[in-house]
Protein backbone atom coordinates (compact mmCIF):
# COMPACT_ATOMS: atom_id res chain seq x y z
CA UNK A 1 0.00 0.00 0.00
CA UNK A 2 0.96 3.23 -1.43
CA UNK A 3 1.99 6.22 1.22
CA UNK A 4 -0.52 8.02 -0.53
CA UNK A 5 -3.65 5.62 -0.42
CA UNK A 6 -2.58 5.52 3.69
CA UNK A 7 -2.61 8.49 4.10
CA UNK A 8 -5.89 9.15 1.84
CA UNK A 9 -7.30 5.75 4.61
CA UNK A 10 -6.43 8.22 7.34
CA UNK A 11 -8.02 11.34 6.01
CA UNK A 12 -11.30 9.93 5.37
CA UNK A 13 -11.33 7.04 8.62
CA UNK A 14 -12.82 10.08 10.86
CA UNK A 15 -15.31 11.20 8.44
CA UNK A 16 -16.51 7.37 7.76
CA UNK A 17 -16.67 6.82 11.58
CA UNK A 18 -18.84 10.15 11.79
CA UNK A 19 -20.64 9.38 9.03
CA UNK A 20 -24.22 6.90 10.62
CA UNK A 21 -24.22 9.85 12.87
CA UNK A 22 -24.21 12.74 10.49
CA UNK A 23 -26.91 10.51 8.39
CA UNK A 24 -29.05 10.25 11.15
CA UNK A 25 -28.79 14.27 11.91
CA UNK A 26 -29.42 15.44 8.62
CA UNK A 27 -32.77 13.11 8.44
CA UNK A 28 -34.36 14.22 11.62
CA UNK A 29 -32.61 17.44 12.41
CA UNK A 30 -31.02 19.19 8.99
CA UNK A 31 -33.99 18.49 6.83
CA UNK A 32 -36.29 18.98 9.27
CA UNK A 33 -35.00 22.27 10.17
CA UNK A 34 -34.50 23.56 6.76
CA UNK A 35 -38.33 22.52 6.37
CA UNK A 36 -39.61 24.49 9.19
CA UNK A 37 -37.47 26.97 7.61
CA UNK A 38 -39.57 26.80 3.96
CA UNK A 39 -43.19 26.57 5.86
CA UNK A 40 -42.39 29.73 7.73
CA UNK A 41 -42.07 31.69 4.48
CA UNK A 42 -44.58 29.95 2.91
CA UNK A 43 -48.64 29.38 2.16
CA UNK A 44 -49.33 26.07 3.59
CA UNK A 45 -52.66 23.78 3.69
CA UNK A 46 -54.03 21.56 6.35
CA UNK A 47 -52.63 18.88 4.55
CA UNK A 48 -49.11 20.32 4.88
CA UNK A 49 -48.77 20.81 1.21
CA UNK A 50 -47.11 24.06 -0.02
CA UNK A 51 -49.85 26.29 -1.87
CA UNK A 52 -47.78 30.11 -2.44
CA UNK A 53 -45.26 32.34 -1.00
CA UNK A 54 -46.20 34.18 1.90
CA UNK A 55 -42.97 36.07 2.87
CA UNK A 56 -42.50 37.56 6.40
CA UNK A 57 -46.07 38.43 6.37
CA UNK A 58 -46.36 35.07 8.97
CA UNK A 59 -43.89 36.50 11.22
CA UNK A 60 -45.73 40.11 11.13
CA UNK A 61 -48.95 38.70 11.82
CA UNK A 62 -47.25 36.69 15.05
CA UNK A 63 -45.70 39.42 16.26
CA UNK A 64 -48.67 41.58 16.91
CA UNK A 65 -50.87 38.62 18.30
CA UNK A 66 -50.73 39.32 22.42
CA UNK A 67 -50.55 35.35 23.00
CA UNK A 68 -47.52 35.73 21.37
CA UNK A 69 -46.25 38.20 24.06
CA UNK A 70 -47.75 36.00 26.62
CA UNK A 71 -46.13 33.09 25.52
CA UNK A 72 -42.52 35.08 25.60
CA UNK A 73 -43.28 36.33 28.91
CA UNK A 74 -44.12 32.49 30.16
CA UNK A 75 -41.36 31.09 28.91
CA UNK A 76 -38.48 33.64 29.80
CA UNK A 77 -39.99 33.46 33.36
CA UNK A 78 -40.10 29.75 33.41
CA UNK A 79 -36.60 29.38 31.87
CA UNK A 80 -34.66 32.16 34.21
CA UNK A 81 -36.31 30.74 37.33
CA UNK A 82 -36.09 27.02 37.10
CA UNK A 83 -32.22 26.90 35.98
CA UNK A 84 -31.00 28.27 38.68
CA UNK A 85 -33.01 26.77 40.96
CA UNK A 86 -32.44 23.35 39.56
CA UNK A 87 -28.69 23.86 39.06
CA UNK A 88 -28.34 25.26 42.49
CA UNK A 89 -30.42 22.27 44.26
CA UNK A 90 -28.65 19.33 42.69
CA UNK A 91 -25.26 21.52 43.88
CA UNK A 92 -26.40 21.05 47.23
CA UNK A 93 -27.66 17.28 46.99
CA UNK A 94 -24.33 16.37 45.06
CA UNK A 95 -22.27 18.12 47.90
CA UNK A 96 -23.53 16.55 50.51
CA UNK A 97 -23.53 13.25 49.41
CA UNK A 98 -19.42 13.54 48.29
CA UNK A 99 -18.82 10.92 51.31
CA UNK A 100 -19.79 7.13 50.89
CA UNK A 101 -22.03 6.17 53.78
CA UNK A 102 -24.06 3.06 54.68
CA UNK A 103 -27.42 4.88 53.23
CA UNK A 104 -25.77 6.19 50.26
CA UNK A 105 -26.59 3.68 47.69
CA UNK A 106 -29.92 4.43 48.78
CA UNK A 107 -30.03 8.17 49.04
CA UNK A 108 -28.22 8.18 45.38
CA UNK A 109 -30.51 6.48 44.10
CA UNK A 110 -33.90 8.81 45.65
CA UNK A 111 -31.67 11.99 44.30
CA UNK A 112 -31.50 10.32 40.64
CA UNK A 113 -35.30 8.71 40.26
CA UNK A 114 -36.71 11.49 38.36
CA UNK A 115 -34.46 10.70 35.53
CA UNK A 116 -36.36 7.10 35.51
CA UNK A 117 -39.53 7.88 35.96
CA UNK A 118 -41.48 8.68 32.22
CA UNK A 119 -42.51 12.35 32.28
CA UNK A 120 -46.38 11.25 32.09
CA UNK A 121 -46.22 9.13 34.62
CA UNK A 122 -44.18 12.05 36.92
CA UNK A 123 -47.49 14.62 35.63
CA UNK A 124 -50.26 12.39 36.23
CA UNK A 125 -48.84 11.79 39.72
CA UNK A 126 -48.38 15.87 40.28
CA UNK A 127 -51.76 15.86 39.65
CA UNK A 128 -52.80 13.75 42.34
CA UNK A 129 -50.25 15.59 45.14
CA UNK A 130 -51.80 19.00 44.33
CA UNK A 131 -55.19 18.35 43.77
CA UNK A 132 -57.11 20.80 45.85
CA UNK A 133 -59.52 18.50 47.75
CA UNK A 134 -57.01 15.34 48.35
CA UNK A 135 -53.86 16.02 47.62
CA UNK A 136 -50.90 15.53 49.81
CA UNK A 137 -49.41 18.94 48.96
CA UNK A 138 -52.15 21.05 50.34
CA UNK A 139 -52.76 19.08 53.47
CA UNK A 140 -49.29 19.02 54.33
CA UNK A 141 -49.18 22.67 53.84
CA UNK A 142 -52.51 23.26 55.42
CA UNK A 143 -53.85 25.45 52.25
CA UNK A 144 -56.61 24.58 49.35
CA UNK A 145 -54.95 26.00 46.36
CA UNK A 146 -56.18 24.47 43.23
CA UNK A 147 -52.91 24.50 41.87
CA UNK A 148 -53.23 24.39 37.81
CA UNK A 149 -56.59 25.55 38.17
CA UNK A 150 -56.00 29.02 39.51
CA UNK A 151 -53.75 31.48 37.26
CA UNK A 152 -52.14 32.95 40.21
CA UNK A 153 -50.62 29.78 41.02
CA UNK A 154 -50.36 27.39 37.89
CA UNK A 155 -47.09 28.64 36.71
CA UNK A 156 -45.63 27.72 40.15
CA UNK A 157 -47.11 24.27 40.08
CA UNK A 158 -45.09 23.79 36.57
CA UNK A 159 -41.89 25.31 38.05
CA UNK A 160 -42.03 22.95 41.44
CA UNK A 161 -43.24 20.04 38.91
CA UNK A 162 -40.11 20.62 36.28
CA UNK A 163 -37.62 21.41 38.79
CA UNK A 164 -38.38 18.12 40.36
CA UNK A 165 -37.77 16.28 36.93
CA UNK A 166 -34.80 18.00 36.47
CA UNK A 167 -32.76 16.71 39.57
CA UNK A 168 -32.22 13.29 38.22
CA UNK A 169 -29.74 13.79 35.48
CA UNK A 170 -27.62 16.64 37.11
CA UNK A 171 -27.21 15.27 40.56
CA UNK A 172 -25.31 12.26 39.13
CA UNK A 173 -23.08 14.57 37.04
CA UNK A 174 -22.09 16.94 39.84
CA UNK A 175 -21.74 13.99 41.83
CA UNK A 176 -19.48 12.17 39.51
CA UNK A 177 -17.97 15.61 39.26
CA UNK A 178 -17.39 15.88 43.09
CA UNK A 179 -16.03 12.71 43.46
CA UNK A 180 -13.31 12.93 40.91
CA UNK A 181 -11.83 15.71 41.35
CA UNK A 182 -7.81 15.13 42.40
CA UNK A 183 -8.02 14.27 46.34
CA UNK A 184 -4.38 15.54 46.41
CA UNK A 185 -5.17 19.30 45.81
CA UNK A 186 -7.95 18.86 47.93
CA UNK A 187 -5.74 17.46 51.04
CA UNK A 188 -2.97 19.71 50.11
CA UNK A 189 -5.88 22.79 50.88
CA UNK A 190 -6.90 21.03 53.92
CA UNK A 191 -3.63 20.74 55.46
CA UNK A 192 -2.78 25.11 54.69
CA UNK A 193 -5.76 25.54 56.72
CA UNK A 194 -8.50 25.68 54.43
CA UNK A 195 -11.99 25.48 55.86
CA UNK A 196 -14.90 23.43 54.12
CA UNK A 197 -16.23 26.65 52.92
CA UNK A 198 -13.14 28.03 51.72
CA UNK A 199 -12.57 24.53 49.54
CA UNK A 200 -15.78 24.52 48.42
CA UNK A 201 -15.72 27.79 46.95
CA UNK A 202 -12.00 28.58 45.69
CA UNK A 203 -11.38 24.58 45.04
CA UNK A 204 -13.99 22.32 44.42
CA UNK A 205 -16.59 24.36 42.08
CA UNK A 206 -13.71 26.14 40.21
CA UNK A 207 -12.27 22.59 39.00
CA UNK A 208 -16.05 21.79 38.52
CA UNK A 209 -16.58 24.79 35.88
CA UNK A 210 -17.01 22.41 32.57
CA UNK A 211 -19.80 19.92 34.16
CA UNK A 212 -21.93 23.36 35.64
CA UNK A 213 -22.00 25.37 32.39
CA UNK A 214 -23.07 21.95 30.64
CA UNK A 215 -25.50 21.46 33.17
CA UNK A 216 -26.39 25.00 32.71
CA UNK A 217 -26.76 25.20 28.78
CA UNK A 218 -28.53 21.64 28.77
CA UNK A 219 -30.85 23.02 31.27
CA UNK A 220 -31.65 26.37 30.05
CA UNK A 221 -32.30 25.18 26.32
CA UNK A 222 -34.72 21.90 28.46
CA UNK A 223 -36.36 24.99 29.95
CA UNK A 224 -36.89 26.73 26.89
CA UNK A 225 -38.80 23.44 25.42
CA UNK A 226 -40.69 22.95 28.49
CA UNK A 227 -44.54 22.04 26.94
CA UNK A 228 -45.42 18.01 28.34
CA UNK A 229 -46.32 19.14 31.97
CA UNK A 230 -48.34 22.14 30.12
CA UNK A 231 -50.26 19.94 27.98
CA UNK A 232 -51.50 17.34 30.32
CA UNK A 233 -52.12 19.41 33.22
CA UNK A 234 -53.03 23.00 32.52
CA UNK A 235 -53.52 23.09 28.85
CA UNK A 236 -51.39 26.58 28.46
CA UNK A 237 -54.33 27.88 31.01
CA UNK A 238 -55.64 29.40 32.91
CA UNK A 239 -56.23 32.46 31.14
CA UNK A 240 -53.05 31.65 29.18
CA UNK A 241 -51.04 32.10 32.12
CA UNK A 242 -48.80 29.02 31.23
CA UNK A 243 -49.14 29.05 27.61
CA UNK A 244 -45.32 28.99 26.53
CA UNK A 245 -43.86 29.01 22.90
CA UNK A 246 -43.55 25.48 22.37
CA UNK A 247 -47.10 25.57 23.75
CA UNK A 248 -48.15 27.99 21.42
CA UNK A 249 -46.47 25.71 18.59
CA UNK A 250 -48.28 23.09 19.34
CA UNK A 251 -51.04 24.00 19.58
CA UNK A 252 -50.89 25.92 16.09
CA UNK A 253 -49.65 23.27 14.33
CA UNK A 254 -51.81 20.17 15.63
CA UNK A 255 -54.94 21.87 17.24
CA UNK A 256 -55.35 24.31 14.09
CA UNK A 257 -53.53 23.11 11.41
CA UNK A 258 -51.95 26.22 10.80
CA UNK A 259 -48.44 24.70 9.81
CA UNK A 260 -47.13 27.94 8.57
CA UNK A 261 -47.17 29.82 12.14
CA UNK A 262 -46.23 26.47 13.64
CA UNK A 263 -42.99 26.95 12.13
CA UNK A 264 -42.71 30.49 12.81
CA UNK A 265 -42.60 30.33 16.27
CA UNK A 266 -40.49 27.01 16.11
CA UNK A 267 -38.01 29.77 14.26
CA UNK A 268 -38.69 31.99 16.94
CA UNK A 269 -37.68 29.77 20.02
CA UNK A 270 -34.69 28.36 18.20
CA UNK A 271 -33.08 31.89 17.54
CA UNK A 272 -33.99 32.67 21.60
CA UNK A 273 -32.14 29.43 22.46
CA UNK A 274 -29.47 29.82 20.32
CA UNK A 275 -29.07 34.12 21.47
CA UNK A 276 -29.12 33.11 25.35
CA UNK A 277 -26.82 29.67 24.59
CA UNK A 278 -24.08 31.84 22.41
CA UNK A 279 -24.70 34.46 25.21
CA UNK A 280 -23.57 31.61 27.60
CA UNK A 281 -20.68 30.24 25.61
CA UNK A 282 -19.43 33.82 25.15
CA UNK A 283 -20.01 34.57 28.76
CA UNK A 284 -18.46 31.76 30.59
CA UNK A 285 -15.91 30.65 27.66
CA UNK A 286 -12.72 32.37 29.67
CA UNK A 287 -14.37 30.86 32.54
CA UNK A 288 -13.97 27.36 31.86
CA UNK A 289 -11.06 27.48 29.68
CA UNK A 290 -8.91 28.56 32.22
Amino acid sequence: MSAVTRRARRTLLPYLLLSPMLLFAAGFVYFPFLESAIHAVSIVNARGEITGFAGLSQFQYLFSRREFGIAIRNTLKLTLINVPITLCLTLTLSYLCIRRRTLSPLLEGLFALPMVVAMSSITLIAKVLFNPTVGFINHALHLSLGWFEDRHTAMAGILILTVWMGIGFNFLLFLAAFRDLDAGVLAAAALDGASRGRLLVSIQLPLMLPTIFYVLCTNMIQAMMTNGPILILTQGGPSRATTTLIYMMYTAGYASSNYSMAACISLVTFALTFLFTALLFRRDRKAVVE
